[in-house]
């Protein structure tokens, strides 16, 4: 992995399970698992800065929450109903949600051995005391504030992606569309009529504008998303007008 990497990660305090919000939430009927879908939520929002969203313009909807948590559709609705009254998070104007706080609990990191070294750099500063005609190094009285759950982002998942080399079949008139297994299986479940006919516009659009995209499978449902809430075809959208105002 680079040096140069960043590692995003959720700071939660110690009393973070004590606070009021947290203590009602798990003592309702199935809290604890409310609980655990929140802090799946936490994670998946780090991203995009408390944001619920797979890309910029496509939000997360009910289902794919249910889908990427790997709960039922019935019970991420009822969290969410009920994040939303305890303020844990907001619906924005735009659509979609928001984690409330969320800039609170973000914290940011580089690589795993630079954060080793500071801990040992720390180490080495601490006063060294007399015992029994011996130095020796005492830690302070200190407990620590907080209690840091590391998350990777994208960018690191990218070098897992390489390590384990996933198959991905090619689509598309112009075969550039590249679909692994697993995102096939997702867009069949989500969009099975129509999935196939908006890899065969991105693959036209790519060969003739030059554009390039990190995710195909995110980039076909944010067009699906899109001309649903437009009531558009694929054949009727104007890609290069559509596509320069995002």
């Amino acid at each position: 992995m680079a040096e140069n990497r960043k590692y995003y990660y959720l700071k939660l305090k110690e009393n973070y399970f004590d606070e009021d919000t947290i203590v009602l939430l798990e003592s309702m009927p199935d809290g604890i698992l409310y609980s655990n879908i929140l802090l799946k939520l936490y994670l998946k929002a780090l991203k995009w800065e408390g944001k619920l969203q797979i890309d910029e313009g496509m939000p997360y909807t009910a289902q794919m929450i249910a889908t990427l948590t790997r709960n039922q559709i019935g019970t991420v609705e009822r969290a969410l109903k009920i994040f939303l009254q305890l303020g844990l998070m907001e619906e924005m104007p735009q659509g979609g949600y928001y984690m409330s706080n969320m800039e609170l609990l973000v914290g940011q990191s580089s690589t795993e051995a630079e954060r080793k070294k500071r801990a040992r750099r720390k180490l080495k500063e601490l006063p060294l005391l007399e015992k029994n005609g011996h130095l020796s190094t005492i830690l302070p009285d200190i407990r620590p504030p907080e209690i840091e759950i590391e998350k990777e982002l994208e960018i690191e998942k990218e070098t897992e992606r390489e390590k384990k080399a996933p198959s991905r079949k090619s689509y598309g008139e112009y075969s550039n569309v590249f679909l692994s297994e697993g995102e096939v299986q997702d867009l069949d479940r989500d969009y099975p009529d129509i999935w196939q006919r908006y890899a065969k516009e991105l693959s036209s659009y790519m060969k003739s504008s030059g554009k390039t995209y990190e995710s195909h499978s995110a980039t076909i449902r944010r067009w699906i998303e899109r001309d649903c809430r437009s009531g558009k075809a694929p054949e009727q959208r104007n890609y290069d007008e559509e596509e320069g105002s995002l």
